[in-house]
């Protein structure tokens, strides 16, 4: 059995950037443009865009004002998280908290 979470973006370009130049996962060479998986390990993440879902889709606002990412946590657990906080990605973005 393998898991692959699912994660809905409003912007697919800015969050594939993020994974491959943040988080280093690979992205695959045929990328569809409403759905991209990108892999680290045994790690996959299929990243969707929102606006591209069907209006039934139960992802979807359905009348209320919803925050994204409401109820979906997703955790990547690594082995010394210090050294990937104080490694050299390409590109360094600074930490956030909205708590």
């Amino acid at each position: 059995m393998k898991l692959r979470l699912e994660l809905f973006v409003h912007n697919i370009e800015k969050s594939v950037e993020f994974y491959r130049d943040i988080l280093e996962f690979n992205i695959p060479e045929e990328i569809n443009e409403g759905y991209i998986p990108v892999r680290k390990g045994d790690v996959v993440l299929g990243l969707g865009e929102m606006n591209k879902l069907p209006d039934h889709h139960p992802i979807k606002k359905s009348g209320y004002d919803q925050q994204t990412g409401l109820g979906v946590e997703v955790v990547l657990e690594v082995e010394d998280v210090e050294n990937v906080y104080h490694g050299e990605p390409p590109v360094k973005l600074p930490p956030q908290n909205k708590g």
